[in-house]
């Protein structure tokens, strides 16, 4: 049976020194080598070597030094050596031991006199502890409070030994003599922990002796007040009532762990709507007062708990909440706007939209750090508001199309997706929202939002005065055309040269981009490092707008999705107005700019000439303009945004969906006892009263409760170690932990002999590594041993687990070994499904630096067939919706996400093409920041990915 380990020191398994070299070092006389000595032979104690020529050399050499250094070392000797022989007796030469040990109880010195105490508190040889006891009980009244605090805790180990009520009966009475006339304060916490763990009764009786003081108590002795609240609660339900008072008395401590305490023993104590409001209201004065951001995290969590057992009551303290935003953390300003949004109602969603408001407008001051980032927080927070309260989408819709032009991408995104997700489902902010876009869209210097930004001009510009306005907007922002005229010999070619080399430096960059659909395209690029370059035509310089400049840069599906909308423009302009002469005028105009663009990319003036994509889409809305059917404009002006009012009510119902879901994930078993959770609490009971009550329950967390499915599953995890011919036979149960590996070996000697020094050594490969080396045993013939190795973990990828055993028998002395099979480790165990935005998708592809490329080779025919194989095989979720992938036309894209217990990303996208024969083609990409986890999974799909297995 394993001991219990009260000592650990860090040691590298280094080359040990050898016992001869400790020995003359400790029989010398310099003091430094001693030490040193002293050390090298406890880690080599610690780590399993036996040593017994030691102990004689230590006690003639070592124990009459009075070096303070040498005095501790000594007491950590003691501790760790073998007091008992195997019969459980002590030593004989223990006698020694007693006498230095009495001596250093008598020391002038208090520090050797505490130190020695302290040791004694982990002694549990009563032959060995019973001679020092009466001078033990004399240091209680130790002039100094260094030695008495120690000599508490010694007599209350004492007193906890099996014989310990033999030995000091009369323990109690004597300490709550010490505790009535002690001024320290740690001696006095020392003292009422003694009573508190042997005399409960004492303890309490002292407690209401002093309950008037109990606040100007110190603090440690307030911390242990309350675990004997716990305590006593649990055991006397009906004694709460006065036990909370003082809880409620010590709110007012004034240190902060206490009262952080105080909170926590509330909740778990009662149920009460008095009580979890003082806890929460501590709870926000912690998070208002505490300058450390570690502690404002934790205090958050357990907010959060509060919220999803006594919402109702945190309901009401969501402005409190609200007050950590004037954090600068990050972390914690999200974690706060996380348990905000759980919290909003009818009731307070108009003062909770208001402070976002303050936030939002906070963030443009220029003296706060990473506001983009907060900003772009903020903004994700308001959309969610707006979405569960579409009534203040008005009072902040406005405000948020300020930041269209911000400098934080990633935010101007977030806005600009919110405004067309409510120009949808809010009618009547249409004409508003059209208004100020077109007002502000100048400010817009983003690609993704300009292009976003003008397909809801193109859909939501209805009228005549709006349809007219957003054409001029564009024409604006487009400048003067034609984009590039080709330069003509003499002036006009110095004069283009020496524009370009004063006014831009472009760098151009070509790099692949991930499609909507999850497949491949090159995106060309040219990034200015000075100032945009000026467009030459008739020989003068114009000014340039933002969709000029980021056209002339190099992005064309910026001018196709141009040209889209003023294809929409147009065709509407068409059905509102009355003058056939605007109307061609309006039309010639968007060809002008159509036919620019395409010259701009075929000329030369830019490094890379317009893709074939974009070129495509140009062409089209010439065609669509120079001769329109009414089907062609039927698809154009209606079927586009019934497809988007489709993706909104489908992203509505997986929300809706998931939600539900997570509200009916069943943690019982079909045979289990039903606990009426609501029935129990009106009675009034407690946390701690519930966990008493369902015994299952803490059994089953705790691991103690194991059903018929538990054992089967642990039989299907069984690993086979060793063959059934071998003299030696070692199965594995292996247990994966979070950051942890448990292996249960269980080894049989199938022999007819005694095995000696049999010994399970063990090597990893990859990111694990061993925390200890197991000890050696002696098996007798055709018995057992159970022998248990912790492996730790450090991420996420595959590892390996090997090694043998090895063992002498008494006949031969030759070591002999058995090669054990591999463990391999399995990412699946590491990793879980998860769900992350598109924007943040796409954005962690393009940051990931590595990637997995996997064939597709599979005898399965069926594209959906094959996703979902790969699905159930990797453990992640599909991000592309359902309706995305509805019909059959023999391709299919789509993109997988998960989550491993370390925080890293795994991002798959499976690309696949159903052949003529009827085969699937394809690639399955993996990224990931880390190579383990991109080559892991990259293995796990090769394996998996043919079916049937």
């Amino acid at each position: 049976m394993e001991k219990s380990c009260t000592l650990l020191v860090h040691f590298d398994k280094g080359t040990p020194a050898l016992a001869n070299e400790i020995k003359e070092a400790l029989e010398g006389n310099d003091v430094y080598a001693k030490i040193d000595a002293l050390k090298k032979a406890i880690m080599l104690l610690l780590n399993g070597e036996t040593m017994p020529q030691l102990f004689i050399t230590i006690v003639r050499y070592v124990l009459p030094s009075e070096d303070h250094t040498i005095q501790k070392l000594l007491l950590l000797y003691f501790e760790i050596i073998e007091k008992t022989d195997s019969k459980g007796r002590v030593l004989q030469e223990m006698i020694l031991i007693c006498q230095n040990l009495l001596n250093n109880l008598n020391h002038p010195n208090e520090y050797i006199r505490g130190v020695t105490l302290r040791f004694l508190c982990r002694l549990k040889e009563t032959e060995v502890i019973e001679p020092l006891i009466p001078t033990v009980l004399t240091n209680l009244e130790h002039r100094h409070p260094f030695v008495r605090r120690n000599a508490i805790l010694a007599v209350m180990s004492i007193y906890k030994l099996p014989q310990g009520e033999q030995l000091l009966d009369n323990a109690p009475d004597l300490i709550e003599k010490v505790l009535l006339t002690e001024q320290d304060q740690s001696a006095k916490r020392n003292a009422f922990l003694m009573l508190f763990n042997s005399a409960q009764d004492r303890a309490v009786n002292y407690l209401f002796t002093h309950v008037d003081r109990i606040i100007d108590w110190n603090e440690q002795l307030q911390m242990v007040v309350l675990e004997l609240i716990r305590k006593v609660c649990r055991a006397n339900r009906g004694e709460k009532g006065k036990y909370i008072k003082i809880i409620i008395s010590l709110l007012n401590a004034p240190s902060a762990a206490v009262i952080y305490e105080c909170a926590g023993t509330l909740v778990s104590l009662s149920s009460a709507p008095t009580a979890i409001r003082a806890a929460a209201n501590t709870y926000c004065q912690l998070l208002v007062s505490q300058s450390d951001n570690n502690v404002k995290l934790i205090v958050l969590d357990r907010l959060n708990e509060l919220k999803s057992s006594h919402r109702e009551i945190m309901v009401d303290m969501i402005m409190d909440v609200l007050r950590a935003l004037s954090s600068p953390n990050l972390d914690i300003r999200r974690k706060t706007i996380d348990i905000a949004l759980e919290l909003i109602t009818p009731r307070n969603i108009d003062e909770v939209v208001l402070v976002l408001k303050k936030e939002v407008m906070k963030t443009q001051s220029a003296d706060q750090e990473k506001n983009g980032e907060y900003r772009q927080m903020l903004v994700q927070a308001i959309h969610s508001c707006a979405i569960k309260f579409p009534e203040v989408a008005s009072t902040v819709v406005h405000l948020l199309m300020d930041f269209l032009g911000d400098s934080n991408v990633a935010s101007a995104i977030d806005v600009v997706v919110f405004v067309r997700e409510i120009i949808e489902t809010n009618p009547k902010l249409r004409m508003s929202i059209v208004t100020r876009l077109l007002d502000t869209f100048y400010q817009i210097r983003a690609a993704r939002v300009c292009s976003c930004s003008l397909w809801i001009i193109g859909e939501y510009c209805l009228s005549l005065s709006e349809v007219e306005s957003g054409i001029v907007t564009i024409k604006q922002c487009l400048g003067d055309l034609p984009f590039y005229t080709p330069p003509v010999e003499g002036d006009g070619q110095d004069t283009l040269k020496n524009s370009q080399q004063a006014n831009s430096i472009t760098v151009s960059s070509r790099r692949p981009a991930i499609l909507a659909d999850g497949t491949y395209a090159t995106q060309s690029a040219a990034l200015e490092t000075a100032m945009s370059p000026p467009s030459l035509v008739q020989g003068s310089l114009v000014s340039i707008g933002n969709l000029r400049s980021l056209i002339l840069a190099g992005d064309f599906f910026l001018g196709a999705v141009v040209a889209c909308s003023l294809t929409k423009l147009v065709l509407r302009l068409e059905e509102v107005q009355p003058s056939k002469a605007e109307v061609n005028k309006a039309t010639t105009q968007a060809l002008l700019v159509m036919v620019s663009m395409l010259q701009l990319g075929q000329s030369s003036f830019l490094p890379h000439p317009i893709d074939s994509d974009s070129y495509d889409r140009i062409v089209l809305c010439i065609r669509l303009l120079c001769g329109t059917g009414d089907e062609v404009r039927k698809i154009w002006l209606q079927s586009c945004r019934q497809s988007f009012v489709k993706m909104l009510a489908d992203k509505q119902f997986r929300e809706t969906e998931e939600m539900k879901a997570k509200a009916q994930i069943c943690h019982a078993q079909p045979d289990d006892l039903i606990d009426f959770y609501h029935l129990k609490s009106r009675k009034g009971m407690s946390q701690l009263e519930l966990e008493d009550e369902v015994q299952d329950d803490l059994k089953r967390a705790t691991g103690e409760f194991i059903n018929d499915s538990d054992d089967a599953n642990k039989l299907n995890r069984i690993l086979q170690l060793t063959g059934f011919s071998d003299p030696v036979y070692a199965e594995a149960y292996v247990t994966v932990h979070h950051y942890d590996i448990v292996l249960d070996v269980t080894v049989i000697n199938r022999t007819k002999e005694t095995l000696q020094n049999l010994c399970l050594e063990l090597a990893t490969m990859g990111d694990l590594k061993l925390v200890e080396r197991p000890q050696n045993y002696t098996l007798a013939p055709e018995t057992s041993k159970q022998i248990r190795a912790n492996i730790k973990v450090s991420s996420t990828e595959t590892g390996v687990i090997f090694g043998n055993i090895v063992y002498e028998t008494s006949n031969v002395f030759e070591r002999n070994v058995v090669v054990l099979n591999d463990i391999h480790i399995d990412i699946m165990d590491y990793i879980s499904p998860a769900t992350c935005a598109d924007v943040a998708f796409r954005t962690m592809w393009a940051e990931f630096e590595w990637e997995n490329k996997v064939a597709v080779n599979t005898v399965i025919q069926a594209e959906k067939e094959f996703l979902n194989h790969i699905i159930k095989s990797t453990n992640m979720k599909c991000l592309t919706p359902l309706s995305a992938l509805e019909g059959e036309c023999g391709f299919l894209a789509a993109n997988l996400y998960a989550k491993s217990i370390f925080g890293e990303d795994a991002l798959v996208n499976v690309s696949i093409e159903k052949q003529a024969d009827g085969k699937l083609s394809g690639y399955i990409r993996i990224r990931s920041k880390t190579q383990g986890i991109a080559l892991s999974l990259g293995d796990k799909i090769t394996l998996k990915q043919k079916g049937g297995s």
